[in-house]
């Protein structure tokens, strides 16, 4: 260890015994930005910031558990990244499929896929069925991929889940204009039954949501941090958690 990794540590362990761990987020969001640019940095491949990416998911779930937060939300793969050269889609949807399975085979968390499965090929949508299969029962962290996941198609997906539920009762239009509300909306989201995200973080200094989880972000605290996901360290974490237990959340007041 050198003495710039001691250092961070030892500030890490400062910050940990300060924090008010009953004060922290139970529902975090991350975007997992900048394995590219991470990459290139580092004179690499896409491939190898991808690969690095997904090797940093179960270090961060372990701070997870560490800090008694009880839901993570992985933005893995956007509905846009869809739409990448197959040079470049072919490897991260491998990378994805080898992330979600090695998840699976912890035994330590429960795998819930939020996203539009039928926009993602077989073999992809086959992976994250028998992740979400083998760890029904398991009562660790819930863990969402959000793989092939958009913010606005989310919206619309359930928007359609349920126009075809009200249909199916015999609901017309017009009744389900004078009824609609927000909870209808809620209760057909990927995240259903799920309590919003507390707290959302976005590494590699974007600052944006590009997307992210647009409904049940509404009274969401947002951190911002400016280190790429593969360099995400610790201390970072634990920043993040920090900053959050020292705000005092409004709720859109």
């Amino acid at each position: 260890m050198n003495l710039r990794d001691l250092v961070y540590g030892l500030y890490a362990r400062r910050v940990e015994r300060r924090l008010d761990l009953s004060q922290g987020p139970k529902h975090i969001g991350v975007i997992l930005d900048g394995n590219r640019r991470w990459a290139k940095a580092a004179g690499g491949t896409t491939e190898q910031g991808h690969r690095a990416g997904a090797d940093k998911i179960a270090e961060v779930l372990g701070w997870s558990e560490e800090t008694g937060v009880e839901i993570v939300t992985l933005w893995l793969l956007s509905t846009d990244n869809l739409d990448r050269p197959a040079e470049e889609l072919g490897p991260l949807l491998g990378i994805i499929e080898d992330t979600v399975r090695g998840l699976a085979e912890t035994g330590r968390w429960r795998v819930h896929h939020v996203g539009a499965r039928d926009l993602l090929p077989e073999r992809t949508q086959r992976v994250i069925k028998e992740a979400e299969r083998d760890t029904e029962g398991i009562s660790g962290i819930l863990v969402n991929v959000a793989i092939g996941y958009g913010g606005r198609q989310e919206i619309a997906d359930a928007v359609r889940s349920l126009l075809h539920e009200q249909a199916g009762r015999g609901t017309t239009i017009e009744d389900l204009a004078e009824i609609l509300d927000v909870e209808h909306i809620s209760e057909h989201l990927y995240t259903r039954g799920q309590p919003d995200p507390d707290l959302v973080i976005r590494t590699s200094g974007e600052q944006r949501l590009s997307g992210f989880m647009l409904w049940q972000s509404a009274h969401s605290e947002y951190y911002f941090c400016e280190v790429f996901w593969p360099a995400f360290r610790k201390v970072d974490y634990l920043r993040a958690l920090r900053d959050y237990a020292a705000r005092h959340r409004r709720y859109g007041a």
